[in-house]
């Protein structure tokens, strides 16, 4: 019997019985804010179902299971390995997060992907903290919103702390991945299942579809580029759909006839119901589903791996998100946390404020590019610019739901050092920043 497993399992019945037993129902009953923060967290959930996980969660994890069925662990740990050379892990992970740009829930199925495939440490953490932190948009929205000086600080400060935070923690944890790089460099090199070009198609296919379906409506005063893709997100991201099911067909043995029942559906949804794409998306990635499975082989393998990855990850990120909106609401109400506790914290640029702005930044969930307008509010309200920076260095890269889930791959130790370094590398830049400007 292990006694402090035992011990552990005990304290936890302990704790919920006492919770249990004093549990102020009555009080809570006939209180008006938690009634609103109860149905602040409905909300918050119901809006993330709608707008995430269908358009944002479901082609990270048929990505996810791509890196993990069809990606070589020898390529991952060539680039991403303990053993790597630094200058090429670092860069490939804070590149890669630069170019998906995605939320700091859309990367966690891409982030485990990689680091069971043999990613460092080091790397995953900073492609982890890069996805949603580089996102060029985001930075281009804040430049515009908040001033250009605060635009280039967040663009500088996220990529020094792509690479800071994966180097710390690889510092952290040298011993493990020192005995990491060991257990890597011993083990044969397996063969790749197919030629990389064709790989890399598949997954850029994959990407774009996400990229693009995921595309934000620009501010009113955009023009140019940002606009156009806007405007043609849908044509893009079908062409890739399309483009998608051309490799299944041509490289991985999936039949016409079968492929073309697949997307039948999605087609006619498409042109029956063309101001709602959702239904039509829906469509697509069910019939992908089934024409995967159907065709057995490596792509049977492909979607278990992908429902491997979904089935993990999503129950944490609902069940995180929840918890976040009954304690702090959605972009502009309140939950249990008042908001003027808030406003009232992150004033002038001491190191409470800096320290609190980057602790609720890591808590909060911030969908993309919803922190700039989110801060525009709270340096209306007396916000300073310091504690500003702290919280764009921290919210987008970090989320209440979001740590669950690193939990479940990295462990507890690894994900309190990640979420530790983000803090505290947030705080510290806000200061100096503030200090300047």
């Amino acid at each position: 019997m292990d006694l402090r497993r035992e011990w552990k399992a005990l304290a936890a019945i302990v704790a919920a019985f006492v919770l249990s037993y004093h549990l102020p129902v009555d009080a809570l009953r006939d209180s008006a804010r938690f009634t609103g923060a109860v149905w602040e967290s409905l909300y918050l959930v119901r809006w993330y179902a709608r707008e995430h996980v269908l358009l944002c969660l479901v082609p990270a994890f048929f990505i996810a299971g791509a890196i993990s069925v069809f990606v070589s662990q020898a390529s991952v740990m060539r680039y991403l390995g303990a053993g790597a050379p630094k200058a090429i892990a670092y860069g490939v992970a804070s590149v890669s997060g630069t170019v998906l740009a995605v939320c700091s829930c859309t990367v966690l199925p891409l982030f485990a992907g990689i680091y069971r495939m043999g990613a460092g440490l080091g790397p995953a953490t900073a492609f982890l903290y890069a996805g949603p932190a580089i996102n060029v948009l985001a930075v281009v929205l804040t430049a515009r919103v908040l001033g250009l000086e605060l635009g280039i600080a967040r663009a500088v400060g996220a990529i020094l702390f792509s690479v800071v935070v994966g180097l710390g923690m690889h510092l952290l944890f040298r011993r493990e991945e020192r005995e990491k790089a060991a257990a890597q460099a011993a083990m044969p090199v397996p063969d790749a299942p197919r030629p990389l070009r064709q790989t890399a198609l598949f997954i850029a296919a994959m990407v774009a579809v996400l990229v693009f379906a995921n595309w934000g409506r620009p501010g009113p005063d955009a023009g140019g580029l940002w606009l156009a893709v806007y405007a043609a997100k849908w044509w893009i991201a079908g062409l890739a759909a399309a483009g998608l099911a051309a490799i299944l067909v041509a490289w991985f043995g999936v039949r016409p006839l079968g492929m073309a029942f697949a997307a039948a559906p999605a087609a006619i949804l498409a042109v029956v119901l063309p101001n709602d794409p959702a239904f039509a998306f829906s469509a697509g990635a069910l019939g992908l589903a089934v024409v995967a499975v159907r065709s057995g082989g490596e792509t049977a393998g492909w979607f278990d791996a992908s429902w491997g990855f979904a089935r993990q990850i999503l129950p944490l990120l609902l069940g995180g998100v929840l918890v976040a909106g009954l304690l702090l609401g959605r972009p502009g109400h309140e939950g249990l946390v008042p908001a003027g506790w808030i406003e009232r914290a992150v004033g002038g640029n001491s190191l409470r404020a800096n320290l609190f702005a980057s602790v609720a930044g890591a808590l909060m969930y911030f969908a993309t590019l919803t922190e700039v307008p989110i801060l525009q509010g709270l340096i209306g309200a007396g916000m300073g610019k310091g504690p500003a920076l702290a919280l764009l260095l921290a919210g987008p890269a970090l989320s209440l739901p979001n740590m669950l889930v690193i939990r479940s791959v990295i462990g507890t130790r690894k994900t309190l050092a990640f979420v530790a370094l983000v803090v505290v590398m947030a705080t510290v830049a806000g200061i100096v920043y503030g200090a300047i400007f």
